[in-house]
């Protein structure tokens, strides 16, 4: 099998006296888009700045390619492509100008990356706009600006959370053949967002994260024999393994009183 594209491998994140991600084991592999839900305060932001970087764990490796973020932090961050769910951007740069910038960042200069530029901005129908000052996008133009800078310097592993925020439909569609067209190539996404049907139709894999631990990981089938939940939905799984059958009572007395 593959070298995994991402591994994380016991990562713990401690917060003082507070543990807010509790000894995480995954791996994400070529030419797969991995879910990673949970409801709030579940450890998946600090799970992804850890992945992303931007957070050092309190114990654990995560290896991006092979290679420790740790020990070798620069060449396991060229290897990512991150998208946040807030677009920030530095304003006073043009759209061309900051993907320039960021392919720059990781040592990608030149005219391939020029047609790279080009083609993400085609794209996303921003070509237009490619001279324009970012200040005058809407947030929508900036979300995507934000994903091209993410493929724009050919990274093995696309980090994304809540992917669909502030896309129009067209666009949101765009956005999933990317994915799809970059994890056929031999990329891997590892993918956090709320909205559970986005999740169902898109990865190959999910894990669901509670309280900073993994309680559920695997295919929609696998998932399902986990849950003792035969055919059902993304959405039925993951209330009944995040909240139990206090969740399946409510729900219960809410069409209970809408039948009275």
């Amino acid at each position: 099998m593959a070298e995994p594209v991402l591994s994380l491998a016991g990562v713990v994140k401690r917060y003082g006296g507070f543990t807010a991600v509790k000894g995480i084991d995954l791996e994400v592999r070529p030419g797969e888009i991995f879910g990673f839900l949970g409801p709030n305060g579940a450890g998946k932001t600090t799970t992804i700045r850890m992945v992303a970087g931007i957070l050092k764990p309190s114990a654990g490796t995560i290896r991006v390619a092979g290679t420790d973020l740790a020990t070798a932090p620069g060449e396991a961050k060229r290897r990512i492509g991150y998208i946040p769910d807030r677009p920030f951007l530095y304003e006073k740069l043009s759209g061309a100008e900051f993907l320039r910038f960021v392919a720059a960042l990781w040592g990608r200069e030149g005219p391939e990356v020029e047609d790279r530029i080009h083609r993400f901005l085609v794209l996303f129908s921003l070509g237009d706009w490619k001279d324009e000052l970012i200040e005058s996008y809407s947030h929508g133009m900036r979300q995507k600006l934000l994903i091209s800078s993410a493929f724009i310097h050919d990274p093995d592993l696309i980090v994304v959370d809540e992917p669909m925020v502030g896309l129009d439909p067209r666009s949101a569609r765009l956005l999933k053949d990317l994915f799809r067209s970059f994890t056929g190539r031999g990329g891997a996404i590892f993918l956090s967002t709320h909205t559970l049907e986005v999740a169902e139709a898109l990865c190959d894999r999910i894990a669901i994260l509670s309280g900073g631990e993994v309680i559920a990981a695997g295919t929609m089938e696998e998932l399902r024999a986990q849950a003792d939940a035969g055919g059902a939905h993304l959405e039925e799984i993951f209330l009944k393994v995040t909240s139990g059958p206090e969740m399946a009572d409510l729900v219960g007395a809410l069409h209970g009183a809408l039948e009275e």
